[in-house]
């Protein structure tokens, strides 16, 4: 063997190059989104102008009052996709605290509705109670939206995907369940799912999208640095559903745990 003088990464500039990594990611999925996003402004200031026009174009105070109603409801709609993006990716990966688990999703939920719609994809959302954890919001948020888009892409012709949150009391966990009914995933390339640069995905699909193979292994060190842990069942010709599970409040840590241990990362 030749030896080397190369010292091994500390654990200081893993951490860094893993909030690099992730912040990548998150960029990446967003960008995934930029063309949807665009076209739902397009409809919404062209509602706004309709709106305002008939309005400026009416006398009658009741119309006035229903125009400046819907312009206000679009307005209060375009503000809420974009604080949703900013917030996405802005916010500190490595803050955590207590998180309503079902106002999380509904967030990411609205910066994928319209990319859902373009390609005929039907949400079904199952939201039940109101369970919180505490997590880091923008990293959790990062896993829900990068499970919805491999959902989709894995749907060429249109179908449905469920995207359900609930408690489960006896295990101590929130389940956070994306299922989608695409292709399906073959049982030898199921084991791999989770394996760094692994990809079931052959190119791009028609928004250019491909895989990279770190989306799925990056949400695992995720999930497993909040306590947690993920799960994919999956039939070929069926559909896949993946189930996130996280400590409840009362159990989770507020102690920031690093995304991938150092021993891990120099194994």
């Amino acid at each position: 063997m030749i030896g080397t003088n190369e010292a091994a990464p500390t654990r200081e500039e893993v951490e860094s190059l893993q909030r690099q990594l992730l912040q990548s990611q998150r960029l990446s999925s967003l960008g995934a989104l930029a063309a949807s996003v665009a076209h739902e402004f397009n409809n919404i200031l062209t509602t706004v102008i309709n709106y305002a026009k008939l309005g400026l174009n009416n006398k009658d105070e009741a119309a006035r009052t229903k125009s400046l109603g819907k312009i206000l409801a679009a307005s209060e709609r375009a503000a809420k996709i974009t604080g949703g993006m900013l917030g996405f990716a802005r916010s500190k990966p490595d803050e955590r605290k207590m998180t309503d688990i079902v106002q999380l999703v509904s967030e990411v939920l609205v910066l994928v509705e319209k990319d859902l719609s373009k390609h005929r994809v039907k949400l079904d959302t199952r939201f039940r109670g109101r369970p919180q954890a505490v997590i880091s919001a923008t990293q959790i948020q990062q896993i829900i939206l990068n499970l919805i888009i491999n959902a989709r892409q894995a749907i060429p012709r249109g179908g449905h995907i469920r995207v359900e949150v609930r408690e489960n009391a006896e295990a101590s966990m929130v389940e956070i369940i994306v299922a989608d009914t695409g292709t399906g995933i073959p049982a030898d390339q199921l084991r791999h799912i989770f394996d760094p640069f692994y990809t079931t995905k052959d190119g791009p699909d028609d928004t250019g999208k491909g895989g990279t193979g770190l989306g799925l292994s990056i949400c695992r060190d995720i999930i497993e640095a909040h306590n947690g842990r993920i799960r994919v069942e999956s039939l070929v010709g069926r559909g896949t559903t993946f189930t996130v599970k996280l400590p409840v409040a009362a159990l989770a840590s507020n102690n920031p745990t690093p995304l991938v241990s150092a021993s891990r990362a120099r194994a």
